[in-house]
């Protein structure tokens, strides 16, 4: 079956589909020696897919793995860094699969990130259709307001767009510093650190627990391992389940329009 070769690539794990579509476009794209653009077809079953003059593994070529990498402070979510800075593919030792990051974490940022070569699930999980909630345990300085509270939970405007509800708890609270625990279901740029600034707040730490229904737990910093097949199946269950609710959202809205 002849498939978007953008997905194809994403698909493998190679990138992800808005990166392969920028190969593309440069040119650097060849499916069985001949340059392709965007909007080209192939079949991954039967082309041969290459970037650079190297050839990929397709979805059908391989199996899909899964992992969880509790990432420290220091380290880039990208595979190679062209200032040097070290990234969290450097702690993947031993992965002989090409795995990217679902979503990313700032430098500054820690805590559980996915990796996988299925980009078809990864997609799911980071598109805003799927309503995949992320938790985060956030340290704020110097201290926290009833009014902050709310106009979290509410919403913010960043990026002159304001945010979707969300959770948020006080875990602890001392002189000059305050945990929270808060929930989102977007995944935009530094979201969780630029909602604090627009209602005052100064990060000083920030760690997220959860994806979904996937926890740290007892990780280490710097580790990572596989999912369990428990966990696998509780995540895509979670994305089809978030995939329903935006449908039947979809077709509410749609109604009252009416």
């Amino acid at each position: 079956m002849d498939i978007r070769i953008q997905k194809i690539i994403s698909d493998s794990g190679y990138c992800s589909r808005r990166k392969a579509e920028e190969l593309i476009a440069a040119g650097r794209v060849k499916v069985n020696g001949r340059q392709c653009g965007l909007g080209d077809k192939a079949d991954p079953s039967k082309d041969i897919i290459s970037i650079d003059g190297i050839n990929i593994d397709t979805p059908a070529k391989q199996e899909h793995v899964y992992y969880m990498l509790n990432k420290p402070r220091g380290y880039v979510t990208t595979a190679s860094d062209e200032l040097d800075r070290r990234c969290v593919m450097d702690l993947m030792e031993g992965v002989t699969e090409r795995v990217y990051p679902v979503g990313r974490l700032d430098r500054n940022s820690e805590g559980l990130l996915l990796l996988t070569n299925d980009g078809d699930l990864a997609n799911k999980i980071m598109h805003p259709r799927g309503h995949i909630s992320k938790t985060y345990r956030v340290t704020v300085r110097p201290s926290v307001s009833e009014e902050q509270l709310t106009l979290l939970t509410e919403g913010v405007e960043i990026d002159g767009k304001k945010t979707l509800p969300a959770t948020v708890n006080v875990l602890t609270s001392e002189e000059g510093r305050v945990v929270l625990q808060l929930t989102i279901r977007e995944g935009r740029n530094r979201q969780i650190r630029k909602m604090c600034e627009a209602v005052g707040l100064e990060v000083a730490r920030l760690k997220r627990i959860s994806v979904g229904p996937i926890r740290l737990g007892m990780l280490k910093p710097g580790e990572y391992r596989e999912l369990t097949p428990q966990e696998l199946s509780a995540l895509r269950a979670a994305v089809r389940k978030g995939e329903e609710n935006n449908a039947s959202d979809n077709k509410k809205r749609r109604n009252q329009r009416l």
